[in-house]
């Protein structure tokens, strides 16, 4: 590993999720629960204990530690799944019912990014597994997907070396948040809008 500090893989996801609440987690080092990041510990619980089993030939390893040196990334695979040939296939596990997420999708790809520098072994699928569905889905780990796992690191990197947080996104996100009382989104969107009002209110009518 260089000088760089190594950047946690929940990082990316973090920062594709909502880069204010990767910035309150990462750089101000806040965290609260709600009923969403408890259920999340519960689905955890199953793989958060190192160990392996084999099936059908099939090693499953849990809790693998993983790094990446060219990225600066570091974390652990939930499940790591080392098929006949040796080829590594990521398993993360999240609650709730099956869909497509997109932060879901690039933390995955980034643990194959890992295991692919750590064994050198090509990691062209993995799946998220949903814990409410109790079904996985498959994830192509697509070049789309590579650059977007590169991108997102380069990003949280300067905010990291920046310093500052990022404006909060007012939407949807928001009130699934467990950071929403730390963030205060709508008070702080309220300013912003004040702030705008003020600013046209004084602002000398422009000559026609």
């Amino acid at each position: 590993m260089d000088d760089r500090e190594p950047i946690p893989l929940s990082a990316l996801q973090h920062w594709s999720y909502c880069p204010r609440q990767c910035a309150l987690i990462h750089l101000e080092h806040v965290f609260a629960e709600n009923v969403h990041t408890l259920r999340g510990k519960a689905v955890h619980a199953r793989v958060d204990e190192p160990g392996y089993e084999t099936r059908a030939g099939v090693r499953a390893e849990r809790a693998l530690p993983v790094w990446s040196e060219r990225l600066g990334l570091i974390g652990k695979c939930d499940i790591v799944e080392f098929l006949a040939d040796g080829t590594p296939y990521p398993v993360e596990y999240k609650h709730g019912r099956k869909r497509q997420r997109e932060h879901d999708d690039l933390q995955l790809a980034a643990q194959a990014l890992c295991l692919e520098e750590m064994t050198g072994r090509a990691v062209p699928t993995g799946a998220v597994y949903h814990a409410s569905s109790r079904s996985r889905r498959e994830v192509v780990i697509t070049p789309a997907l590579r650059a977007a796992v590169e991108a997102s690191v380069a990003a949280v990197r300067a905010m990291l070396a920046g310093g500052r947080l990022p404006a909060p996104a007012s939407d949807d996100r928001c009130r699934q948040c467990s950071l929403i009382d730390h963030c205060q989104p709508e008070a702080l969107a309220d300013a912003e809008a004040r702030r705008r009002l003020a600013k046209e209110l004084f602002e000398p009518e422009r000559l026609a």
